[in-house]
């Protein structure tokens, strides 16, 4: 037996008992095992969730009558009703198939919506499209939330949430310039360039699905029963589940009923979480619906130029998403290293809006989208940290992205099209959620310390164990 696999799990036993040479190579199969395929997928449902921006500017608001008034809003709007809706019921099914085969079976059938896209007539059609899209990609994020969570303890998951989101976000980003060159095949076979757009991204949407079902693994407890192919073997996998235990001890299933489901909802600081994620996805929707555009009319850039600028300031956000995630895990600590984020993000609003400029604009992008996509896995984290039990994780996993994709609900409609090309209503819009991330953090940091200090003097117990603290 490999050193360090016998280790004896105890109630005294902490994860940083554990041999930490052994738990790093352990550590290292898994993100090699979920972090690129998840990431890989995540791209996919950005960039097919928000590539209506890159048609639009490529044909397609001319070409389905969308010019005028709130159709284009409308249409992205259509997307979060029934991603919203259907959160809950998703994340129960994902839990009951398993991870394996949930997530890249919904990507493949949204990628076939996706070309469905590409052969609409008149913007209604996007409507029901959008829903069914919504409906589908309802059950990703937060499923990769939850078996992301599931496999790392407490102060190594804002790490590998960073690196999954980014990953995303850098894919997303790259869809910008892979919009512009199908945008060339305009007229082939008779077919618009935007409508490439559509048709070619859902074919690779597809194709990454089908990859990763060969790299996504189980949840931990399904592993014992059904291991995946060349994964762990079984004492590498009761070492990581021993390890999981003694940071939070909720790796073994519980059967399942709806008021466990569902006792969380009746606790007023599980939904804090949610709304610093609707907050901070207003602002990253914001961008991702309208960064071309402004790129294009406020700030003067020819449309390849627009395509193809808005990728730089994601890849960028990846050094401070990783710096924030490791000092973060580092120390401990999620409340402050949000705030110091959305700070960030608030200095460079005002720069990319106001600043007259338009390379002087750009450079206010480049801190914006890095401050607003870094403060995205932050929130992840801090929620992460900050509950315990199977079903608790799936019920938070579900109400932090079905009440955070509000957030694409209001980053859809805040830029509007008659405040262009200044859109002076919208760059306040997001400043103001940057402020009221920064406050949500303030009153949920009091709350915890209260919690806290009451289980070190022993008058509560918090989440059902006695060695649970809030992670400040």
């Amino acid at each position: 037996m490999e050193k360090g696999l016998d280790k004896v799990h105890s109630d005294s036993t902490s994860s940083q008992d554990f041999d930490p040479k052994l738990a790093a190579k352990i550590r290292h199969i898994i993100d090699w095992r979920l972090l690129p395929a998840l990431g890989a997928m995540y791209g996919i449902s950005l960039m097919d969730r928000k590539n209506v921006s890159n048609a639009a500017i490529a044909g397609m608001l001319r070409d389905l009558n969308m010019t005028q008034g709130y159709s284009y809003n409308f249409v992205n709007m259509c997307f979060f009703i029934t991603y919203i809706l259907f959160q809950p019921f998703m994340i129960i099914v994902c839990r009951k198939m398993g991870p394996r085969f949930f997530l890249p079976g919904v990507c493949i059938l949204w990628g076939a919506v996706i070309i469905g896209f590409g052969f609409a007539q008149n913007w209604e059609t996007l409507v029901p499209l959008r829903l069914i899209l919504g409906g589908l990609e309802s059950g990703y994020f937060p499923g990769c939330l939850y078996l992301l969570s599931c496999w790392y303890t407490k102060f190594e998951v804002a790490k590998r949430y960073s690196v999954f989101y980014l990953i995303g976000s850098i894919a997303s980003a790259l869809a910008g310039i892979l919009a512009y060159g199908l945008q060339q095949l305009d007229g082939v076979n008779g077919i618009e360039g935007w409508r490439w757009i559509f048709i070619i991204e859902g074919v690779i949407t597809c194709a990454v699905a089908i990859f990763a079902i060969t790299f996504i693994v189980k949840f931990p407890d399904e592993e014992r029963t059904s291991p995946s192919w060349r994964f762990l073997s079984p004492d590498k996998l009761e070492f990581v589940i021993d390890r999981l235990n003694a940071d939070r001890g909720d790796v073994e299933p519980e059967a399942f009923t709806w008021k466990r489901f569902l006792q969380p909802a009746t606790e007023w600081y599980i939904y804090g979480f949610p709304i610093m994620l609707f907050l901070v996805t207003t602002v990253a929707y914001a961008f991702a619906f309208t960064l071309p555009i402004i790129l294009r009319t406020n700030l003067g850039f020819s449309m390849a130029m627009s395509q193809c600028l808005g990728a730089p300031p994601y890849a960028f956000s990846g050094f401070l998403m990783y710096g924030a995630a490791w000092y973060s895990d580092r120390y401990k600590t999620r409340g402050p290293v949000l705030c110091f984020l959305c700070l960030v993000s608030l200095i460079g609003l005002p720069i990319m809006g106001f600043v007259k400029n338009p390379w002087g604009q750009y450079v206010g992008v480049f801190i914006s989208v890095s401050g607003t996509n870094s403060a995205i896995p932050s929130v992840m984290a801090y929620q992460s940290n900050n509950i315990r039990g199977q079903w608790r994780r799936a019920f938070c996993s579900a109400a932090l992205t079905g009440i955070g994709g509000i957030g694409g609900v209001a980053g859809a409609l805040i830029f509007r099209t008659q405040d262009g090309p200044e859109y002076v209503p919208g760059f306040a819009t997001c400043m103001a959620c940057n402020v009221l991330v920064m406050v949500a953090v303030g009153t949920m940091t009091l709350y915890f310390r209260r919690c806290n200090a009451q289980a070190d003097r022993g008058e509560r117990v918090l989440l059902e164990d006695p060695n649970f603290r809030f992670t400040i």
